[in-house]
């Protein structure tokens, strides 16, 4: 090729990119994909990713606590084959790709589609870690494996702690809409958003969107599930261990918390983003077992207009198909370093954590020897935290007949003694038991490699219609009033049925007596 014909192919490249529309781009094959802000080249061969694609502007100078304003535009073609930063949080993970900053609005796609018009069903992922740590770029939440299952896999970042959930009456006054605390979760609107209008340039269906998470991830879909601004973004929700209709403190309640931040807001927008992590610390979360927490979602009257309990319960939810379910001791984690160790400790925390209610508490959660303690500790927190919340939002489901498929995670991973945890079902789901957490591998063997490949199926297949039957997996019954049905994943996926524990009627009169 001479240098005439050099330059008038370069010429043709840069029209090619220019003129494309984000769903008329050039084949996914050249790993070129073209957003509204511009072209980006990703890698990969069977699957292609594109990472750290911003879908906001940075939220930093004027804009920290602000919402989500749009991202800047480039020319030619931006590199995708790097994670871009992630939020502002304690250092829980040291395996966390990319590095940290406030510049962190931005998002990591994985495709099995070859070109942009093969429609393939699209998960969101939304991580958790208490609305203070985590990222999409964790290698847990790699989407390789998803995606090879004919997917197209997106995980974002958004705003955490102080930065993402801070309410402050100047910020309130400032506000259009006179609220303030939920930028995080506007973050997350903000990238389903960019998901409608850009992802069939990775060859996704913008009408065939599942938003999944876990922990904290769940609970803001589950808010997102009730917000106005959310409404179109999606179709299916998976919910992995989720806390819901839990008590939640005011906007006011909220303000006051960030009062102790700081009075000025000017001056804290001045303040490096990583002072928070300390002043988070030195102030704490403010919450116990049946209280709400103070650097959480925050029912500000416009992101979040009423608590979730008075949403579900009047029909004002985004009424999607729904995989939702927990893991067999999803308290022990949480519980195992109290210093609670004797019967006698043990009742004055039930009786302190349930005011007024005491006795009836104390029935509920009633232990006659020491040795029952530690265990009695996580099913009380398993069950204000999420066995309680995810049968009254099945409830829901029920009273208004959407459709909703209920899982049990049972596995002992590596045949260990211990039963999983919070947490410990976030490498099945995405099929990555290799990957690192907290800074090292754990061990697996065979049967966990079937049981992640099984619910692995599950979830996209979940995705792609709305159900999770299919493929050898034994008849997983949506939920129905009569049997409470459910999908066990053991160290083969069984289904059972039932649905009760001794404490959560208790926890449901309680939290609904407290609302009055």
């Amino acid at each position: 090729m001479n240098t005439a014909q050099a330059i008038l192919t370069g010429l043709s490249s840069v029209l090619l990119v220019a003129c494309a529309t984000p769903s008329s781009g050039p084949k996914l094959a050249d790993n070129l994909a073209v957003t509204e802000s511009g072209a980006v080249r990703g890698d990969g061969a069977e699957v292609k990713r594109f990472l750290g694609i911003p879908y906001a502007a940075a939220p930093t100078g004027n804009l920290r606590w602000k919402p989500p304003q749009p991202a800047a535009s480039w020319s030619g073609e931006r590199p995708a084959t790097s994670f871009g930063d992630y939020c502002v949080q304690p250092q829980e993970y040291p395996e966390q790709r990319g590095a940290m900053s406030e510049d962190c609005l931005n998002l990591n796609v994985w495709t099995a589609a070859k070109q942009a018009n093969e429609k393939l069903p699209v998960i969101v992922w939304i991580h958790g870690g208490g609305f203070a740590y985590g990222s999409g770029s964790h290698p847990s939440y790699d989407g390789q494996s998803l995606a090879s299952r004919g997917a197209v896999v997106v995980t974002i970042n958004y705003r955490l702690g102080l930065l993402g959930f801070m309410a402050h009456p100047q910020l309130t006054a400032e506000s259009p809409n006179a609220a303030s605390g939920d930028y995080g979760l506007m973050d997350q609107i903000a990238a389903l958003k960019w998901v409608q209008r850009n992802i069939a340039a990775f060859g996704g269906d913008a009408s065939n969107v599942t938003i999944m998470g876990q922990s904290a991830g769940a609970h803001a879909i589950s808010a997102v599930m009730t917000s106005d601004l959310a409404q179109g973004t999606f179709h299916k929700a998976i919910l992995q261990s989720v806390g819901v209709m839990r008590p939640k403190i005011s906007l006011k309640e909220a303000e006051q918390y960030g009062t102790q931040v700081g009075g000025d807001i000017a001056a804290l927008r001045a303040r490096p983003a990583t002072d928070f992590l300390a002043l988070q610390k030195k102030l704490g979360g403010g919450q116990s077992i049946a209280t709400g927490r103070a650097l959480s979602i925050v029912q500000d009257g416009y992101v979040v207009k009423t608590p979730d309990y008075q949403a579900y319960a009047t029909g004002k939810f985004a009424r999607v198909p729904l995989l939702v379910g927990f893991n067999a001791n999803e308290g022990g984690g949480a519980t195992r370093n109290w210093p609670i160790k004797t019967v006698s400790e043990y009742e004055q925390l039930v009786r302190k954590s349930f005011p007024h209610r005491g006795d009836a508490a104390w029935a509920a959660y009633r232990v006659n020897s020491n040795d029952k303690v530690q265990q009695a500790l996580a099913d009380l927190y398993s069950d204000t935290e999420y066995r309680f919340g995810t049968r009254e939002l099945l409830a829901s489901y029920l009273q208004y007949g959407v459709r909703s498929y209920r899982y049990v995670f049972t596995r002992h991973r590596n045949e260990a003694a211990a039963a999983p945890i919070h947490g410990d079902e976030l490498q099945y789901g995405f099929d990555n038991l290799n990957a690192q957490h907290r800074g090292k591998n754990r061990p697996y063997n065979e049967t966990d490699s079937k049981v992640a490949q099984t619910m692995a199926d599950a979830w996209v297949r979940f995705a792609r219609t709305g159900d999770p039957n299919g493929q050898g997996l034994p008849t997983w019954q949506p939920d129905n009033a009569a049997q409470r049905p459910y999908m066990e994943f053991a160290n083969v996926a069984r289904p059972g049925a039932g649905y009760d524990w001794p404490g959560i009627n208790f926890v449901r009169d309680y939290f609904a007596a407290e609302r009055r």
